[in-house]
């Protein structure tokens, strides 16, 4: 029974310490997700600092920063055209009050809104050239990413709690079948059939 204990609160030590684990993973991942073809420091901090304050136009829920090309194409493309205006000498504040006040038509030359334009994506075109609006640097709202992952992994944990849990009492159950134990009834009746003979 006391092995039984131990092995129970092994398997309990083993789960726990993934879930710590993958928790100080994905949160290792979480601030310096979105990746650049940028290779100079200023840059760099420009990018990040510009798709830190800028929603995802797929998930509003999330900035840019954190979007990936597959989660959401366009925002990849927007990445892009930042990329390009840092690389013309613009710094943070300037994309940023241009991304929501508008560049104008200046920008029809840049590849990215080439590109959309090409696969007909008047919308995004119209909002680069006249601004998307404050609404896209309002702070993105990671309440709900927050609670599906708090979810998860109580559900997670819940699930790996009952696995536990039953396997312990088949541990306790293969235990108590044991012949000679004092609660085997396969005991008390053969003991039962040698008296009576």
């Amino acid at each position: 029974m006391k092995n039984s204990d131990n092995f129970f609160r092994d398997k309990i030590k083993i789960v726990f310490s993934g879930i710590v684990l993958f928790l100080i993973w994905t949160t290792a991942l979480l601030p310096e997700s979105s990746n650049t073809s940028l290779s100079e420091t200023a840059h760099v901090k420009t990018f990040n600092e510009v798709t830190s304050k800028i929603r995802c136009i797929c998930l509003p829920s999330l900035p840019i920063k954190s979007c990936s090309f597959n989660n959401c194409r366009i925002s990849a493309y927007l990445k892009q055209f930042f990329e390009n205006r840092i690389r013309k000498g613009e710094n943070s504040e300037t994309i940023i009050a241009k991304t929501i006040g508008g560049y104008g038509n200046e920008i029809i030359s840049d590849p990215i809104v080439q590109r959309f334009l090409k696969e007909g994506n008047e919308d995004m075109v119209n909002s680069l050239v006249h601004g998307f609006g404050p609404r896209l640097l309002a702070d993105p709202d990671p309440t709900p990413i927050n609670l599906t992952l708090i979810i998860f992994i109580l559900l997670g944990t819940s699930l790996i709690f009952f696995y536990l849990r039953k396997m312990r009492r088949k541990d306790f159950a293969r235990v108590k079948a044991v012949p000679g134990t004092p609660s085997d009834p396969g005991r008390d009746q053969y003991l039962r059939e040698l008296d009576e003979k």
